[in-house]
């Protein structure tokens, strides 16, 4: 007998967000920065963890900025901007690659300063990168969904671009999730038409580089690549970063070819490789990510397992 696709808001597809982001994180850790062209030459393709500015398999501000998110709806059954604000500030290690903004933001927070007044006008990819598991929280719910997304992505980011950002991407993973709990194949113009009109009216640019993503062949990555490198900058904004993993995502027929597409792109590795492994994971599931990748995951303290148990605790029954 076929068993029946996991539900949208399970541990199986919050779990796979939550390690899909953690492993696009630290695959992608050791390359931030590089080309796509230093990336390829010097690897092929970079399917293994590799030691960078962390040790192999470790993470960065991404995921433990979504762990946060994690903690917070464990604790509060809700996004309680003032509860992940102080969870962010508790987690807080400045070896994991915070930017310099956000460095100061912490420091504003250690001051006692209100967790609504600390954001700076950022347009960059920050919210976004942290927020995928919250779809998978809402996935039936794009309102609640969108709200949410927006109310986290406040604490850092003032800018319409960075809010739209992550917006986008919270509501792409809740639909990556909807699809996968039905069996139906992810499509671009579907996809990319439902996430841009819900976040036009945060920011209609971020919306357009959403319409300009191109539709590509599922299964060959030299040819998404070549297509997405040319259409985004893949840097750290978040309207040039968020529909190249989207569509890395879309290119993809795992979770495997998906992350290993995303950081292929170069830029912004570590946040592109995410971003696309919070889709996939929440598409395809836990399962659906590779054993090996799992087993040399970071799982310290705040690792692996803990995030396991989060995703545990916040679906109860569900589970």
């Amino acid at each position: 007998m076929t068993q029946s696709p996991a539900p949208a808001f399970s541990h199986s597809r919050l779990a796979g967000a939550a390690l899909g982001a953690m492993c696009g994180d630290a695959l992608g850790m050791p390359v931030e920065g590089w080309s796509h062209q230093d990336i390829e030459r010097q690897y092929g393709r970079l399917d293994a963890f590799l030691e960078g500015r962390l040790e192999a398999g470790s993470y960065t501000d991404d995921s433990q900025m979504m762990i946060a998110i994690l903690e917070t709806l464990a604790q509060r059954g809700t996004l309680d901007p003032a509860y992940l604000a102080a969870r962010f500030l508790a987690l807080y290690e400045p070896r994991r690659g915070y930017g310099g903004r956000v460095d100061s933001i912490m420091q504003q927070l250690a001051r006692g300063a209100p967790w609504d007044q600390v954001a700076t006008d950022s347009w960059g990819n920050g919210g976004a990168m942290r927020v995928g598991v919250l779809g998978v929280y809402f996935a039936h719910d794009d309102q609640a969904c969108c709200a949410a997304a927006l109310r986290q992505c406040a604490i850092t980011h003032t800018h319409a671009r960075g809010l739209a950002g992550a917006a986008a991407q919270a509501l792409s993973v809740a639909l990556a999730a909807r699809l996968g709990a039905a069996a139906k194949q992810p499509y671009c113009a579907s996809l990319v038409n439902h996430v841009a009109s819900l976040v036009e009216p945060i920011d209609s640019h971020t919306a357009s580089r959403l319409r300009a993503l191109p539709r590509i062949p599922r299964g060959d990555e030299s040819q998404a690549r070549r297509v997405l490198t040319s259409e985004y900058a893949c840097d750290v904004s978040a309207p040039e970063s968020l529909p190249p993993a989207i569509g890395a995502f879309l290119a993809a027929a795992s979770p495997e070819q998906a992350i290993v597409l995303a950081v292929s792109l170069g830029g912004d590795t570590d946040t592109i490789g995410a971003m696309t492994g919070a889709l996939a994971g929440a598409y395809w599931g836990l399962e659906a990510i590779p054993p090996a990748w799992l087993d040399r995951l970071e799982n310290q303290e705040a690792g692996r397992d803990h995030v396991l148990r989060l995703c545990r605790d916040i679906c109860g029954e569900n589970g």
